[in-house]
């Protein structure tokens, strides 16, 4: 099923320094710059590595970012406890294929993606550790569901999901990251921030708009 997309960082990369600093103020996107003062939902970055949950009508599968991804066995073994026991709820929330007419098989590209976090994964050890799952977005059948769907679906199958603030424009966002602020999970300082629209939003070439922010894009960390 389909990868995760790429998410831009807010503003572009200084070329003179090898990409490694910011060129604040000058946006990735002209998207960004016209929606900056707008509503967008802000959710906590984790440093982990991305992990797609797919579900075709009939089995629970697991990849990575890629098809070719690595995922750890330790990660994979907690995935198959969190997920394969919930094979009869993942039907009851989106159905089966089995009484599903053909013309209505896209249904069943379900896709629920998150992110792989814990001791062993990047520098996860902080967040907890053993390894662990935490779902940011849900898609099925081309649609990426609203926070509110995801946050009722994660309920559902009882598993976490990244935690948000408040509502805030570009420029809070910007503020709140370069200040750096305490992770939801302890007592240090927090990855980043990923921001999207309050109304889902694509560009012209059909890609979401959508954008992230780290802590050590302004020298923290």
């Amino acid at each position: 099923m389909v990868e995760y997309h790429k998410i831009k960082t807010v503003f572009k990369r200084n070329p003179d320094d090898k990409f490694k600093t910011l060129l604040e103020g000058e946006y990735s996107l002209p998207e960004f710059e016209y929606l900056k003062n707008n509503e967008w939902l802000l959710s906590e970055k984790i440093d982990g590595t991305n992990i797609r949950v797919m579900f075709d009508g009939e089995q629970i599968t697991f990849g990575g970012k890629t098809d070719k991804a690595y995922i750890p066995a330790p990660l994979v073994a907690k995935l198959e406890s969190i997920f394969l026991p919930q094979l009869e709820q993942f039907i009851t929330i989106f159905g089966s294929s089995d009484a599903t007419p053909i013309s209505h098989q896209a249904f069943f590209e379900v896709c629920l993606y998150g992110e792989g976090y814990g001791a062993g994964i990047q520098k996860g050890g902080k967040y907890r550790p053993d390894q662990g799952f935490v779902l940011f977005d849900i898609r099925v059948a081309g649609w990426w569901l609203q926070r509110v769907d995801v946050e009722d679906i994660a309920a559902k199958l009882k598993i976490d999901v990244v935690p948000s603030f408040d509502v805030s424009n570009l420029i809070g966002m910007i503020i709140l990251a370069k200040e750096g602020f305490k992770s939801a999970w302890g007592d240090f300082v927090a990855e980043g921030i990923v921001a999207r629209p309050v109304v889902e939003l694509r560009a012209r070439n059909g890609s979401r708009i959508i954008t992230k922010i780290k802590f050590k894009d302004f020298g923290g960390g």
